[in-house]
């Protein structure tokens, strides 16, 4: 219902303000547009962005060469003989017997009446634990005559038995809380006296077979001492399971090794023996042409699904006569053209025979797709295996067999530079000057402490009288035994020539260096030794200087900055070329960090449509005042308007009614 004014003339002042700032307020709609316009391409690019990421993370899969050169091995009796391959493997078929599977020692002791009742005083006492082989000798009801045990050099393991722990139980527990190797348990085997302990090396193989000492409690000792190399009456134990070597034969080749896990005998193949085999096992080993197939297709679903999520945002649909949100952007346009770009320009200095996708059967649709030939994507795999990867990932290559391609950074440019090599890298080593002592004698001269590659630790070699073979044997042994030595990844070759003994740091490099002292030191190495520190690789890359560290060399600049090689060998002077190229999945993985980057194009044009929000939020703000005062100004004047006619209304009302009065005088 209609409002009168102020006045209380018939003007309606509230209908006429509203329907005049209707027509004032027309901005204000037009901003809401333009900013729900906005936020809608915000969003679009939030979806690109994710879009994007996951792409990236698809290209990323494929951004290694090892992603192309799976191998696979399978083996016609997997139930006896197991076979698993690593990239580095090679092509070829293999067969195996196997005569003895690698085993376990296992140790009983004499039968007690209780498993809980104590044994001895409860003074304390120290087991200590060695493992080694046990030679010349093979057990009769599980004792040695004759034999000899030599220590592997793994080190000594104590537990210590007192009066809290001197029972068959504690006795056990003790031991398995020690980790040392060594499982301990409690048989009832039904007898009179039934609770028998029962130790299992934990480890297989000859090498570790036990040998117990007691310092202590005397009953523990008649318990527990166990010297395999010593009579039959220094045996408490009684061997019930031997330990032995897994035997068996690669192509007429006998090998044995200390665990049914076998990894370094086929290049890149681990074996798992499980069974002595009745007639040979084929192990074959071949390229997983499969693992290919597939990590083709899924670069091509990930581009798809990305390239999808592009056109459907940026598009014109011809049915609705519609656009997309992002119709026309920029920044949506570029980075189409330049994935685009980057698949259709061939890859650069690729030692291989493939630099396009469409040479393996990738090609580009109509709708801007990529498609999969199968047919000659299996053809190009089975003619040119190894170069697939060329395509895809940032790949190195040697024409040298001894130079063997380690890694590249962002700096690096593809190219195919020429290597000079000045210097080889050699190990660090400290040579005897006369033969050594062949007998030790336990605290007069066993003793050695050595410092490897500024790493200390000392080692005692075991009493006895060697050949000069077993004496490099045992201190190569008990050498790399060392818990502080093994800890840090540092070892050593010790050999000898004439019984002068030579030990050799097996890392490269001016930090590869060898220092022996103590008792044992001059018996060893005689009194003069001859300490040699290693030396770095030295060369050039393309004409550029190269750093080394041991084998490994790096270029710090040129266009080759940032490579690194190893050189394993050969000789000095020109060693061929590296060819390093950078394939797609590299690039496009390249160009994914860039667009996603903070300061990236996508994150610009995210960071502008925000600065234009608030650019409308601020014109909105002095929209909004200004129309409260064209509102207030309206009012005004409408209701003086309204006053005025109201007044007009009055005057009127009274001069028709003197009219009326005059009129009527004159009629009477």
């Amino acid at each position: 219902m209609a409002t009168s004014g102020i006045g209380s003339s018939s003007l309606d002042v509230n209908s006429i303000v509203s329907q005049l700032m209707a027509v004032e307020q027309r901005p204000l709609t037009a901003l809401a547009k333009r900013e729900a316009s906005y936020q809608a391409k915000i969003s679009a690019f939030g979806s690109i962005q994710g879009a994007l990421a996951s792409f990236q993370s698809a290209v990323q899969g494929v951004n290694s060469a090892s992603q192309f050169q799976a191998f696979k091995a399978t083996s016609s009796d997997s139930a006896t003989v197991g076979a698993t391959a690593s990239s580095t493997a090679v092509a070829g078929s293999y067969s195996l017997a196997v005569t003895t599977l690698a085993q376990q020692q296992k140790l009983v002791a004499a039968g007690q009446t209780s498993a809980t009742a104590a044994i001895g005083s409860g003074a304390s006492t120290t087991l200590s634990f060695d493992f080694g082989t046990i030679s010349g000798a093979t057990p009769v009801s599980g004792k040695y005559t004759g034999a000899t045990f030599t220590s592997n050099g793994s080190g000594i393991k104590t537990v210590t038995i007192d009066s809290t722990n001197h029972s068959l139980q504690g006795i056990r527990d003790a031991i398995n809380a020690a980790s040392i190797g060594i499982t301990a348990t409690i048989i009832n085997d039904g007898g009179a006296s039934p609770y028998r302990l029962a130790l299992t090396s934990n480890n297989a193989g000859q090498t570790n077979s036990i040998k117990v000492s007691v310092s202590g409690d005397a009953t523990l000792s008649g318990l527990l001492a166990h010297d395999p190399g010593g009579l039959p009456a220094a045996q408490n134990f009684t061997e019930t399971a031997t330990a032995q070597n897994a035997a068996f034969t690669v192509d007429g080749v006998s090998i044995s090794k200390t665990s049914n896990t076998v990894s370094d005998v086929i290049g890149g193949v681990t074996l798992t023996l499980s069974k002595t085999t009745a007639s040979p096992v084929t192990v074959g080993v071949a390229l997983d042409s499969a693992s290919i197939q597939s990590a083709v297709d899924g670069f091509v679903k990930a581009y798809n699904d990305l390239g999808k999520t592009l056109a459907d945002l940026s598009s014109y649909n011809s049915a609705t006569k519609q656009g997309a949100v992002l119709m026309g952007d920029a920044a949506v346009r570029s980075l189409q053209n330049q994935m685009r770009g980057i698949l259709n320009t061939p890859v650069g200095n690729v030692a291989g025979a493939y630099t396009t996708l469409s040479q393996i059967g990738v090609s580009f649709q109509k709708s801007g797709s990529l498609a999969v030939d199968s047919a000659k994507l299996s053809s190009a795999i089975a003619s040119h295996p190894g170069d697939i990867a060329d395509l895809f990932a940032a790949v190195g290559k040697s024409s040298d067999s001894l130079v063997s391609y380690t890694s590249a950074t962002s700096a690096t440019k593809p190219g195919s530079y020429a290597l000079t090599v000045t210097q080889l890298a050699t190990q660090g080593n400290l040579a005897g000057n006369t033969a050594a002592g062949l007998t030790i004698t336990g605290g007069v001269n066993d003793a050695l402490s050595v410092v490897l590659d500024s790493v200390s630790a000392s080692v005692t070699l075991a009493a006895g009288t060697y050949t000069a073979a077993a004496l490099a044997a045992e201190t190569q042994s008990k050498i790399n035994g060392a818990s502080a030595l093994s800890s840090a990844g540092k070892a050593v070759a010790v050999t000898q020539s004439a019984g002068v003994m030579t030990i050799t740091s097996n890392s490269y490099g001016t930090s590869s260096a060898v220092e022996v002292t103590g008792n044992g030191a001059s018996g060893l190495l005689g009194g003069a030794p001859v300490a040699t520190a290693g030396v770095n690789a030295a060369g050039t890359l393309g004409g550029a200087s190269l750093s080394g560290s041991g084998q490994t060399l790096t270029s710090s600049s040129g266009d080759s900055a940032g490579l690194s090689l190893r050189v394993l060998g050969g000789a000095t002077g020109a060693r061929g070329t590296i060819s390093y190229s950078q394939g797609y999945a590299y690039l496009l993985n390249n160009l994914a960090t860039t667009t996603l980057a903070s300061d990236g194009s996508l994150s610009s044009r995210t960071s502008g449509l925000g600065d234009s929000i608030k650019d409308i939020g601020k014109q909105r703000d002095a929209l909004n005042l200004r129309l409260a005062n064209i509102e207030k100004r309206y009012r005004a004047q409408f209701t003086a308007l309204d006053t005025m006619l109201s007044s007009m209304s009055t005057t009127s009302n009274f001069l028709t009614q003197q009219l009326t009065i005059i009129q009527n005088q004159t009629n009477n």
